[in-house]
Parts: C-alpha cells; sequence; structure tokens
C-alpha cells in the first residue's frame, strides 16, 4: 500500500489515480495520520491471452448457419 501525504496527493493526483486503477490502494495522511485511502472501484483487467483465446477457437465446430451468415457478411464487402 502506498502512503501519501495530503499536499503530495494534491499535487500528483493523477499518477496516484492511475496507480489505484492498476490495483494499488494508496494512504493518504494530514500531518502524519491517515485520513483517507484510494482504491479501484473495479478489480484490474486482466490481459487477454491472444495465442489461448485462438487455440480454443480452432476448436471449435463452424456451423452451417456461421458460414451462411460469412457469405452474406463477405457478399456486401463487394
Amino acid at each position: 500500500m502506498g502512503h501519501v501525504n495530503l499536499a503530495e496527493a494534491k499535487a500528483h493526483l493523477s499518477e496516484l489515480v492511475a496507480r489505484a486503477e492498476a490495483g494499488e490502494p494508496i494512504q493518504i495522511s494530514r500531518r502524519g495520520r491517515p485520513v483517507a485511502q484510494l482504491t479501484s472501484l473495479m478489480p484490474p483487467r486482466k490481459p487477454i491471452d491472444v495465442a489461448a483465446l485462438r487455440a480454443l477457437t480452432d476448436t471449435m465446430p463452424t456451423s452451417t448457419a456461421d458460414n451462411v451468415v460469412r457469405a452474406m457478411r463477405d457478399e456486401a464487402r463487394y
């Protein structure tokens, strides 16, 4: 957990918000006493593993309906 005093929090608010958004709680203190805590409202998002997603979708069967929709989409592009 990060600790900053109020004056530093005022000067670097954007940076502190970015750190909190990344999952690091920030404790703000006034005259050495903790008075507030800055945390993210949502947990940090996990990056997508593109290789794992591609491997999963490659094993999925393609249905006839998918092929019809793809053909219609591709015809509309030309």
